[in-house]
């Protein structure tokens, strides 16, 4: 099941979203300053890019020094990628098809403002 959710996924979003996370990745590791943020955008890339079958967590060391890492994150990246997700997420709220996946890029949004310190692992 989640193979053909993954693939209805990257038609309906998916793949430009998971796109925006790799520019947002390839920018980080550009600039030095950036570059302690691209492990954290490449592994939501590629949840972005196949969700179903995955979760993420808050991973267990994550502390203040995380809060500090999404702040600059929030400021540099996360918000204009939580906007291309609430953009995709209303495209396809308007049809009663897309509204599981519009729900999927809400859940995104709110990721993509706070990333750091999160892992993906397999849903269970």
């Amino acid at each position: 099941m989640s193979l053909i959710l993954n693939i209805l996924w990257l038609v309906f979003g998916g793949l430009p979203m998971a796109f925006g996370w790799l520019i947002a990745a390839a920018i980080m590791a550009i600039t030095i300053v950036g570059l302690p943020w691209t492990p954290a955008a490449l592994r939501l890339a590629g949840y972005t890019l196949l969700p179903f079958g995955q979760t993420v967590i808050e991973a267990p060391e994550s502390g203040a020094l995380s809060t500090l890492g999404n702040i600059v994150w929030f400021v540099l990246a996360g918000w204009w990628l939580a906007l291309g997700h609430l953009i995709v997420a209303v495209g396809l709220a308007i049809t009663i098809i897309g509204i599981p996946f519009a729900w999927a890029h809400l859940k995104l949004a709110r990721l993509s403002l706070t990333p750091v310190g999160k892992i993906v692992i397999p849903a269970a």
